[in-house]
This record gives C-alpha cells, sequence and structure tokens, in this order.
C-alpha cells in the first residue's frame, strides 16, 4: 500500500508535467518559416514590452505592497483595522476587469474627460490627457491589483519579526524609518521577493489586459501565433521563451533567500508598538492606504455596479445564469479535482519524504508558475496528437472516424486548470498538514489503519479550514483564468470571463460589467480568509 502511494505521486506528477514538458520539448525543433518571420519582425517587440511591463509592475507593486505593509503593521492611525484587510480587496478583482472599467472611466468618451471638457470649454486637441491603452496604462492597471502579492506576505514577515530586535534599534537612537530602513525591511526581504516574483509571474501570465490596451507582449504572441497564424510549433516555441523569463523569476527568487534563515531569538511574544502617527504624518499614513485601495477596488468596483445596475434588464437573463453556471460547474469540478490530487500528493510526501518523491511533488506544484496560455498550448499537443493517432488507426483498421475525443472538450479545460492551479491547494494542504504531529500518524498506524484510513480519519477533519480554504482558492482562480479558457473551451461554450472579456472587446463595457462584478464578488471570499490567515500569523497570537 505504501510503495503504491509512492507510485501515484509520481504518476500524478509526470501526467501534470506533461503540458510544461511538450512546451520545452518545441525547444530543440528546427526553427519554421513562421518562426523565421517572427524573430525578424515582432520578437524584439515582445521581449521588449514583455521586460518593461516587468520592470514597471515590479516597481509598482513594490512600492504600495511595500509601504502599506509598514504602514498598518507598525504605525496606529484611525482605520488601520479596516485598512488590514481592505488592502487585499484587489486581489478580487481580474486585471482585465479593471483594464475595462478604467477604459470606460478615461477614455475620450468616457465621463472624466466628458466633464472636464463641459467644466473647461475645452474641445478635442485643446488638452493633453494620459492615454489610458498604453504600456504605461497596462503598468498601472497590473501594479493595483498585484501589490497585495507583496502586501500580504511582507506584512506576514514583519508581523513575526522580533520586538527585541526593533526595539534594540530604537534604543541606539534610530528613528521609526531608518529602524525600517536598515532592520526590519532586511529582515522581511525573502518575503517581499517572493511577493514581487509571484506578481511578476502573473504580470508575465496576463493576456486580457495587455492585448486589450494593444500592448505585445508573449501571451499576445502566443495566442496570434496559435490562431492567427495556425502553426502550433512556432506558439511552442514563443511558450518556451516565454517560460524561460519565468524560471529566471523562480531561480532568482531561490537566490535571494540562498540558505538564509531568520529566527525568533525570544520566546516570549507580545503585540508589535505601534507608533502613533500625529500632525502631518496621519494624512499622509491614510493616504498611503487609501489610494491603492480607492483605485484598486473601490473606484472600479464602484464603476462596475453603476453599470451593472442600468444594464441588468438587458444583460442578466437566461443567458446570464447559463453562464454562471458554466462558470460555477467549471470551478467546483477544477477546485475539487485540485484538492484531492493536492491531498494525494501532499500526504504521499508525509509518508515518503525521500528526494523522489519531494521533486516529484515540486514538479507537480510548477504549473502555478506558467502562464495559462503556455499551458494551453502544452496541453492542446498532445491532445490533438493523441486524437489524431486514435482516428488514423481506428480508420485503417476499422473504416470508422473517432473524431476528437479531448480535444476542445471540458477534459482538456479542467486538465489546463488542474496544472494551473495544483500548486495552490498542494501548498494549502502541506501547511495544513505541517500543523499535525507525525505522532498522530504513528499512532493511528498502530492501531492497524492503513495510510489511506489514517488520511480518511485522522486528518482530515483535523485540517477542514485548510481544505476548504484550498477549494475556494482554486474556485475564484479558476472563474477568473482567461487565456486558458479562450484557447481550450468547447465550441460555442462561454463562462463569465470569457463573456466579459468578448463585451469589452466589442467596446460593450457597460454590458460587461454584469459577469465583471459576479467574478468580483466571487473573489471576495478567499481574500477575507487570506486576511484573516495573516493576522492571526503572528507567533504567540491568542
Amino acid at each position: 500500500m505504501s510503495s503504491g502511494w509512492r507510485a501515484g505521486v509520481l504518476l500524478v506528477a509526470l501526467i501534470v508535467a506533461l503540458p510544461v514538458l511538450t512546451v520545452f520539448s518545441f525547444v530543440f525543433e528546427p526553427a519554421g518559416e513562421v518562426w523565421r518571420h517572427l524573430a525578424a519582425t515582432v520578437l524584439q517587440d515582445y521581449v521588449v514590452n514583455s521586460l518593461l511591463l516587468m520592470l514597471g509592475v515590479g516597481a509598482g507593486t513594490l512600492l504600495l505592497g511595500v509601504s502599506t505593509a509598514w504602514v498598518t503593521t507598525t504605525c496606529e492611525f484611525p482605520g488601520r483595522r479596516i485598512f488590514e484587510w481592505a488592502l487585499l480587496l484587489p486581489m478580487a478583482i481580474p486585471a482585465y476587469i479593471i483594464a475595462y472599467t478604467y477604459t470606460g472611466l478615461l477614455d475620450f468618451a468616457g465621463p472624466v474627460q466628458t466633464g472636464l471638457r463641459e467644466l473647461t470649454g475645452w474641445g478635442y486637441g485643446d488638452y493633453w490627457f494620459p492615454q489610458v491603452r498604453s504600456l504605461g496604462g497596462a503598468v498601472v492597471m497590473l501594479s493595483l491589483v498585484l501589490y497585495p502579492y507583496v502586501y500580504l506576505l511582507t506584512r506576514a514577515a514583519f508581523l513575526e519579526q522580533s520586538v527585541c530586535v526593533l526595539e534594540v534599534s530604537r534604543t541606539l537612537g534610530a528613528s521609526p524609518w531608518r529602524t525600517f530602513s536598515r532592520v526590519a525591511l532586511p529582515l522581511a526581504r525573502p518575503a517581499v521577493i517572493t511577493g514581487l516574483s509571484l506578481a511578476l509571474m502573473e504580470t508575465l501570465a496576463d493576456y486580457g489586459t495587455v492585448q486589450y490596451f494593444g500592448v505585445n507582449t508573449f501571451t499576445t504572441g502566443i495566442f496570434r501565433t496559435w490562431f492567427g497564424l495556425g502553426d502550433p510549433a512556432a506558439a511552442a516555441q514563443l511558450s518556451a521563451l516565454l517560460m524561460s523569463f519565468v524560471f529566471v523569476l523562480i531561480l532568482l527568487e531561490r537566490w535571494s533567500r540562498r540558505q538564509a534563515r531568520y529566527h525568533h531569538t525570544t520566546s516570549r511574544y507580545r503585540s508589535l508598538p505601534r507608533h502613533r502617527l500625529r500632525g502631518w504624518q496621519l494624512p499622509v499614513g491614510v493616504l498611503v492606504c487609501l489610494v491603492p485601495l480607492l483605485f484598486g477596488f473601490l473606484v472600479p468596483a464602484g464603476q462596475l455596479l453603476v453599470w451593472a445596475l442600468r444594464t441588468a434588464p438587458e444583460t442578466v437573463g437566461t443567458g446570464f445564469i447559463q453562464l454562471t453556471w458554466h462558470s460555477l460547474i467549471l470551478a467546483g469540478s477544477a477546485a475539487l479535482i485540485a484538492l484531492l490530487l493536492g491531498l494525494f500528493m501532499a500526504y504521499g510526501k508525509r509518508l515518503h519524504g525521500n528526494w523522489l518523491v519531494q521533486g516529484a511533488v515540486r514538479i507537480a506544484g510548477m504549473g502555478y508558475a506558467v502562464p495559462g496560455t503556455v499551458i494551453a498550448v502544452g496541453v492542446m499537443i498532445p491532445f490533438a496528437a493523441f486524437d489524431n493517432t486514435l482516428d488514423g488507426w481506428m480508420r485503417a483498421q476499422f473504416g470508422i472516424s473517432t473524431g476528437l475525443l479531448l480535444s476542445g472538450t471540458l477534459a482538456a479545460l479542467l486538465f489546463a486548470y488542474t496544472v494551473r492551479f495544483l500548486a495552490v491547494s498542494l501548498q494549502t494542504v502541506e501547511a495544513g498538514l505541517g500543523k499535525i504531529k507525525l505522532s498522530m500518524d504513528d499512532a493511528a498506524r498502530s492501531m492497524g489503519y492503513p495510510p489511506g484510513e489514517v488520511l480518511r480519519r485522522v486528518h482530515m477533519p483535523i485540517m477542514r479550514g485548510s481544505l476548504l480554504t484550498a477549494v475556494l482558492l482554486v474556485f475564484v482562480d479558476v472563474l477568473k483564468e482567461l487565456p486558458a479558457t479562450l484557447i481550450l473551451r468547447p465550441f460555442n461554450f462561454n463562462t463569465l470571463a470569457v463573456r466579459a472579456y468578448e463585451l469589452a472587446s466589442d467596446e460593450r463595457l457597460a454590458d460587461a460589467a454584469s459577469a465583471s462584478l459576479a467574478i468580483v464578488l466571487a473573489g471576495i471570499i478567499p481574500v477575507i480568509l487570506l486576511s484573516r490567515s495573516i493576522a492571526h500569523s503572528r507567533p504567540g497570537h491568542a
């Protein structure tokens, strides 16, 4: 039984890694005519724009995430407790939805510029206004929704720091700012880099925002090469090049930590001393927290609500209910599959902690770092090859055509979701299992329970909260996923994310609001769970 569990973990890891391995295999394919055309015309734009986007979003997320984490953790001011959890709310809004919303607000025909012209009497060409649909606009949009990755992990790191170290700095005459820059921030550096890496991976994975803003990046290039030029090999080679960017980010994140370890130097834990903001510091502290919350959540969510109320009679009907049902079924199924596989693999790692199983589990969790467009390409190629091979064999042997059994089906889409988001479930389940002492396993095994029964009757009841969190996180991630759904969905099968994208692409921004708002509302629940988790993350917290 135990060896069967190990073999199962290795098999699941191999299957889940298939799309990534497929894409990498095209690195060794000879360059075709389409690839040479891409290299001579647009490849440089893809590389430069992707790098500029990463640099801009990196700077934006660091500025917003670190500053808000420090202010809410170490300062006392009115509204701090609200900002602690509210600053995570932008995570509930997909980047492509906030892009549509601000386009509707800030375009020439939008309410902001219209009001400006009515107020001043200006006409077209009489004034300068920043262009929303641009590389700079994409940087701002992505920064507003991705800074919570840095905020979340940095604040957790600040909460876990030893009070003794901070107090020693203050007793030596260091100001709060010097204590932050010379002591607290260096100690939190691994968490900051990890949050930044996650934000940059999401930046590379984004398709809806850059496509809508007309910014040529790897994701738009992959999509255009696959559907516009009809060349899966060239699309896979572009995907492999994009994956090299992702893996460089992973290596940088690992290198930043190296062998560094940060330990508490005391067993006495108490509330962190907070510096009460007074005078000019008070409005500055409030603004530091209010600006990202206002522009990252309140303004876009408010505008979506206004549009949704205006267009609901036309957009919310039988078709909308069907879209919602499709989205819920897909998200629920993918979340359940990811939970079961995550539980199976995490417990297999607990049973067999050798390097082979640990490596297999790490490979299985690699998909979250890979953009949805890349995974979609990696799924389509082997599935199409299987369908064509089987169909050719059946025609030759029996004169029967089997058609497409896997390609363009919900099975392919669910497989892609599982590859993409298994890591979310896996890490959450591993965290829950890590809190259960190994002695409980030994006690249950001594009573004659096999590993499966130990998991079902002992571990699962204890870690109900972790299992629920894993399901909810994957559920919402699937609801928001756009590029993989666009590429792999069955014919005439739509979801809320795809419908919002289609309507926004047709410049029907107000009509896209109902579908967009439904996705945002679904994303708020995991945000609340994450907020509660970091609020209780300090050792010794009652």
